[in-house]
């Protein structure tokens, strides 16, 4: 099982990113994903999730109304649209399915 996270970088408050996550090693349709963040000096925290199909997300309530989960079984690509960016919502960002965590793409909020 891979996970591979891309799309982080700097943006200003206000701005949008898109993460990606390229997952490979087993039959993604058939697993829920999860977006997670850590942020300095603070623990782990569920950001978002999607079933298999992509029928059914929750969201923090952090993140409501700004982020956006959705998945492409058929490029097994789980994304992450951050629209809204908070200076609160710089962090480590993880993609994760049971058991297997991605290496995290660093987002940075910030004028």
């Amino acid at each position: 099982v891979q996970l591979v996270e891309s799309g982080g970088g700097l943006v200003q408050p206000g701005g949008s990113l898109r993460l990606s996550c390229a997952a490979s090693g087993f039959t993604f349709s058939s697993y829920a994903m999860y977006w997670y963040r850590q942020a300095p000096g603070k623990e782990r925290e569920l950001v978002a999730q999607i079933s298999g199909e992509g029928g059914i997300t929750n969201y923090a309530d952090s993140v409501k109304a700004r982020f956006t989960i959705s998945r492409d079984n058929a490029k097994n690509t789980v994304y992450l649209q951050m629209n809204r960016l908070k200076p609160e919502d710089t962090a480590v960002y993880y993609c994760f399915r049971t058991r297997y965590w991605g290496q995290g793409t660093q987002v940075t909020v910030s004028s």
